[in-house]
């Protein structure tokens, strides 16, 4: 939608630009105000297994165009460069996050900056250089400038820090999943690593699902393994960063191919002599705190278990959580399709548990509600199982407080010092 900044009519005058049933976001000028140039969900049936493609349109609205159809990766944060033709974007892809550009008629795609790294936003001036917040697994974000062979780092926010630190040595790998589909992944190996020496071993998993690990530098990985574990993680499927095909296999199957992919993960780091079978970890935040529900009701091989932001008996979050219309598009409606809800939610296998397993929450999380948390705390308790139920108090989905950040982490390595080193 257009509206005049000063709104002189109350917004009686709103012109909207784009008509897509899906949604359309980060929209941007062109130069000379005559498009817009946003990301779009061209399928929005397929909720947030979609991928998000490049579009523009001209601004008083009309026929809209999809430039990166044939890329099948997201983008996101588009914007013109200055001659009005070109435009910048961030891409997502296997791991990495670049910096591209396209020309408005969809050709001439590039990738301008490139290579292991995880570009997390940039700026254009004027004359087309760029600035960008660019990371990788040794170093958190800094300010880039340029590009390609010419670009340099103008920040140097925490070396002093880091110098006086050993980080983990992270090595990217690609394995088979038990279809022979090839996943990718990420191990972080403690400082000092000794290959004749294997260590306790912790899969993390991350939240989306529809989201990756990538090369951005990953604190919680630095932490554990400074304490000692290799770290797994995986980009299992229903990742984004492979394509929309890759993401949309878990459709209404949750727990099942995305299981398999990350325990593939576990078994490679095995076979590389990294990790000790016999001393396993797992856990993750909110959809990975789901698949670690998934692992505990599937699998006896982990010593310790952290779930953190959580679902487990999926109808009681109907008209509880703000997620209605995804639920009815995957799922059906509970009371038409209630064979659909149950089949996938980890609580009816809640018997099959015998990992110690932490529980963890915000008070408020309307995302993933707290009721969850204290299901799985009831029956694991009532199972006789050792098992922790942890609320924060007005906290939401994420935890911010500084005191509580602090706290969490400090439980996740007690939890796991105990039950798995």
């Amino acid at each position: 939608w257009v509206v005049s900044a000063g709104s002189p009519d109350a917004g009686g005058t709103l012109l909207q630009v784009t008509t897509n049933p899906g949604s359309d976001s980060s929209p941007a000028w062109s130069p000379d105000g005559d498009f817009i140039t946003y990301v779009t969900v061209t399928e929005p049936d397929l909720i947030w297994y979609a991928t998000g493609h490049l579009g523009i349109s001209p601004a008083t609205g009309g026929s809209a165009r999809v430039l990166t159809s044939r890329l099948d990766r997201n983008v996101g944060a588009p914007q013109f460069a200055p001659n009005g033709d070109d435009i910048f974007f961030i891409l997502e892809d296997s791991g990495e996050r670049h910096l591209a550009s396209i020309d408005s008629s969809g050709e001439g795609f590039e990738r301008v900056i490139e290579g292991n790294i995880s570009l997390r936003d940039f700026s254009m001036n004027a004359d087309g250089d760029v600035a960008a917040l660019i990371g990788d697994a040794t170093q958190p974000t800094e300010v880039f400038f340029g590009a390609g062979r010419n670009l340099q780092q103008l920040t140097f926010t925490n070396r002093e820090f880091l110098d006086s630190r050993q980080l983990a040595e992270v090595e990217n790998v690609q394995f088979e999943s038990a279809d022979g589909t090839e996943i990718e992944g990420f191990i972080y190996k403690p400082p000092g690593f000794n290959e004749n020496f294997r260590y306790p071993t912790l899969l993390r998993i991350h939240g989306g699902p529809v989201s990756q690990y990538d090369f951005n530098f990953n604190f919680d990985a630095q932490l554990f393994a400074a304490n000692g574990y290799v770290v797994v993680m995986t980009n299992p499927r229903g990742s984004s960063g492979y394509g929309q095909d890759f993401s949309r296999q878990l459709w209404a199957v949750w727990g099942v191919k995305d299981f398999e992919d990350i325990m593939a993960g576990v078994d490679y780091a095995i076979d590389a002599g990294y990790a000790d079978p016999a001393r396993l970890g797992v856990g993750g935040w909110s959809y990975g705190g789901i698949l670690t529900n998934y692992v505990i009701t599937k699998s006896d091989r982990f010593a310790g278990a952290i779930t953190g932001a959580s679902e487990v008996l999926y109808r009681s979050n109907y008209g509880h959580d703000h997620y209605q219309l995804q639920w009815e598009k995957e799922l059906g409606l509970p009371w038409e399709t209630p064979e659909n809800w149950e089949r996938i939610s980890p609580f009816n296998d809640v018997a099959n548990v015998v990992t110690p397993t932490l529980i963890m929450g915000g008070e408020h999380d309307w995302n993933v509600p707290i009721l969850n948390s204290e299901q799985l705390y009831q029956a694991l308790k009532r199972l006789g199982l050792d098992t922790q139920l942890v609320v924060y108090p007005d906290e939401h989905h994420g935890i911010r407080r500084p005191s509580f950040v602090l706290d969490r982490y400090e439980r996740y390595l007690d939890w796991y010092d105990r039950h798995v080193k």
